[in-house]
């Protein structure tokens, strides 16, 4: 099963001279950015917050409807990267401290808007620093000590010049916060190049010096950019749940076979070219041979019901127009059988309304190794989500 919570809020904190109060609440885009000078020096750098809503992934947890072990992954869409010209990683960390405000300037305001989070303050209206010391910090806090718990509190996700689109693992940092929230109370993510960092034991600040490291070298690195939660298009950031829901009882079915999987018709029962935002649908997914062998039965064969291989069926999800895979095959979208057929639910929270989805169906047979075959069924299960 996949759950996915859109952006609560988000950011871009820019450190230059001039753009170092600058608040970019309402952009369209964040940036992950630096500006390297012709003399080599770096000179400004820009960095992501961002920050998901867990009131409904904590009542669920709770209350069994979302697995304990459930993994999580932040995805943020590419909107038009820029020069990159080598792979790179690219980190999220736990931002420490207090609470900082989204505000609702832009880059590009004239004159500038100051009001809420700046790379200089969490709050530039309370002029609230982002470290409480005796010399100002700026560009964020964010924890690198997991105070005993034995999780990670940093994430980084591997990027290349053809993959700019984002699906980082962040299952420790959400568990902090969720299990661990008196220590990690949820300020959100700080996501950003590598860098070196002064700070103490548990939290860090400040740029450090080492050009070793991607976001203080002198190497220019190029222009990420992303869709923030005021996009206006079907690509906002957004928290990805996934878990394991499948179940496996057959009853008194039979299971196809190995030469049923050859020539097998996988269609839908009851499928409908709509369903309500929000809502949760059981699909009944059938599997049977194209040209059954003649019998005597009291039930004609080509409408027994038999069940596809255990473990082997998972389903996926892609935008029908623009082919964006919504939720990919895995284990959270492993298929289930009980005693009428194989099933599963999808929560269709994650889908954009007004839009037209499409799912395929993977089939694995054999044992894993030389005799194992893969068939893909994608034929026009389209549906709609509406309003």
């Amino acid at each position: 099963m996949h759950y996915f919570e859109f952006g609560d809020k988000d950011a871009t904190i820019y450190s230059g001279g001039t753009t170092s109060s600058i608040n970019t609440g309402a952009d369209e885009i964040l940036e992950v950015n630096k500006t390297v000078a012709n003399n080599g020096s770096v000179q400004n750098v820009s960095r992501v917050l961002i920050q998901f809503d867990y009131s409904y992934i904590s009542s669920s947890i709770q209350s069994g409807k979302i697995s304990s072990g459930a993994k999580f992954y932040l995805n943020l869409y590419d909107a038009g990267s820029t020069e990159l010209l080598r792979n790179q990683n690219l980190f999220a960390y736990i931002v420490s401290g207090s609470s900082w405000t989204e505000g609702d300037g832009k880059l590009d305001h004239d004159p500038v808007t100051t009001n809420g989070v700046s790379y200089q303050y969490r709050n530039h209206d309370e002029k609230t620093p982002w470290v409480s010391t005796s010399t100002l910090t700026d560009g964020g806090s964010w924890w690198t000590g997991s105070q005993g718990t034995g999780l990670s509190v940093s994430s980084s996700f591997g990027l290349t010049k053809s993959t700019q689109d984002v699906r980082m693992d962040i299952t420790d940092l959400v568990n902090l916060h969720i299990y661990s929230s008196s220590l990690f109370p949820n300020q959100g993510f700080l996501v950003k190049r590598e860098s070196l960092y002064t700070g103490s034991a548990d939290f860090s600040y400040n740029p450090g010096s080492d050009t070793t490291k991607d976001e203080s070298s002198t190497t220019r690195l190029g222009d990420l950019k992303f869709f923030s939660t005021e996009t206006h298009t079907i690509y906002p950031p957004k928290l990805e749940v996934e878990w394991d829901d499948s179940s496996w009882s057959t009853g008194s079915l039979s299971a196809l076979s190995a030469s049923d999987l050859d020539r097998l018709k996988v269609y839908f029962k009851n499928f409908r070219t709509e369903y309500k935002e929000k809502s949760i649908v059981k699909f009944r997914v059938v599997g049977r041979e194209l040209y059954p062998s003649s019998s005597f039965d009291t039930t004609p064969a080509e409408l027994t019901v038999k069940y596809l291989p255990s473990s082997s069926v998972e389903y996926e999800v892609r935008d029908a127009d623009t082919e964006e895979v919504i939720i990919p095959f895995g284990s959270g979208s492993r298929i289930s059988c009980d005693s009428e057929g194989n099933f599963f639910r999808v929560q269709m929270n994650g889908f954009q309304s007004e839009r037209n989805y499409r799912f395929c169906i993977k089939v694995v047979s054999g044992s894993g190794t030389t005799d194992e075959q893969i068939n893909y069924y994608d034929d026009d299960f389209e549906f709609r989500v509406v309003r």
